[in-house]
């Protein structure tokens, strides 16, 4: 089978998401074939996940300030800055129920296996660069516990699929703090250091000298392989342009679409315990019910890398003490060397989201205000 093969680069904002949901529009009516766009963003542009609030995760004012673009993605995840060493992954596909699926493909109602279905491409490219990688948690690509890549998914009511995927090639630090907001505190010195351990990139681990050709051609190579599919360059046709031009006028260009609201609200909580291994500080930032962040400091042992990962395993965990147990726990068997145990972690992490869950009414408190805790 044959699959298209878009390449661009330094696109609008508007109108590089705008094309991502015709396509899959397209396909899923079969007026455009399966297609993986390969692509960067002009420099500079923030995307927020298709049900975030920009006000909550974008300075506006200073993204306007310093020209960063602002749209809002199709697909869910959170907020994201795009530019000329961000690679944008989009693969469209047809996923009409009842049609046979696209080569590879999980059962259209398996949402989750579906997404790390899709990752299986770039975790081929980036193992192809010696970059061992693995799907993690919603919606992340990481390694060693670091993000180096973001998925999303949507599914269009024409039933057409589109895959969505940011791939760090490099990444501006400091610029990302400046534009987005952080759940817990301003940004200092010591947090850029703090969030560029929780990141890493595609030039960190393969080497500085690394091109964004280089890297889009690891990643074609990935997913053709992958679906067992051939790639052939292409160009948008001409219906295909008019549609382009049309969604990004009408949708990705208005306030109405960029600054909607969604009514699942954000709030944060802290909690701190002293513990045999040291004091553990864990300020939690929800979305609705389930973690939309973790921090976890303190005076305790343990390495950076570890931590990364017990963020990462956290995030879009739901905030209940069954599932943060299981998580914590499953954490601590796969990093034994520090002095965090995991009751009293996961005592801590559970805390911090009541507190967060009491502040952000109307989800309440899944516990009585002054009833005795139960033990673990």
């Amino acid at each position: 089978m044959v699959w298209r093969l878009l390449q661009d680069d330094g696109v609008a904002a508007a109108a590089g998401l705008a094309a991502d949901e015709a396509l899959a529009r397209r396909a899923g009516e079969n007026g455009s074939p399966p297609t993986l766009r390969l692509y960067t963003y002009r420099p500079h542009a923030v995307l927020v996940g298709r049900f975030q609030d920009v006000e909550r995760e974008v300075h506006v004012e200073a993204a306007e300030e310093l020209g960063v673009e602002l749209n809002r993605r199709p697909t869910g995840g959170g907020a994201i800055l795009m530019g000329p060493d961000q690679l944008g992954v989009a693969l469209t596909l047809h996923g009409r129920a009842g049609s046979p699926p696209p080569p590879g493909m999980v059962p259209p109602e398996r949402a989750r296996e579906r997404m790390e279905r899709f990752s299986d491409g770039l975790r081929r490219a980036l193992a192809s660069l010696g970059i061992e990688a693995a799907f993690r948690g919603k919606n992340d690509l990481e390694v060693d516990g670091r993000k180096i890549a973001g998925l999303g998914i949507h599914r269009d009511g024409s039933g057409g699929l589109l895959f969505h995927a940011s791939l760090l090639i490099d990444l501006d630090v400091a610029l990302m703090a400046r534009v987005l907001r952080t759940p817990f505190v301003e940004i200092t010195d010591a947090e850029l250091d703090a969030v560029a351990r929780r990141t890493t990139t595609v030039r960190e681990l393969a080497g500085e000298g690394l091109s964004l050709a280089d890297v889009r051609a690891h990643v074609a190579r990935g997913f053709a392989a992958s679906f067992d599919v051939a790639l052939e360059l292409g160009t948008l046709d001409s219906d295909e342009r008019k549609e382009v031009a049309a969604l990004t006028r009408e949708k990705y260009e208005t306030r109405d679409w960029v600054f909607q609201r969604t009514n699942v609200r954000d709030s944060t909580g802290t909690a701190s315990i002293e513990t045999s291994g040291g004091r553990i500080d864990v300020s939690v930032a929800l979305a609705g019910r389930m973690i939309k962040a973790v921090n976890v400091r303190g005076d305790f042992f343990e390495s950076e890398g570890a931590l990364a990962d017990l963020e990462g395993r956290l995030r879009w965990t739901p905030s209940e003490k069954a599932a943060v147990a299981k998580t914590v726990h499953r954490w601590a068997r796969a990093h034994s060397t520090g002095t965090v145990e995991a009751d009293p972690l996961a005592r801590a992490v559970v805390s911090a989201a009541q507190r967060a869950r009491g502040q952000g009414a109307p989800y309440g408190c899944f516990v009585t205000p002054g009833a005795r805790e139960d033990r673990w």
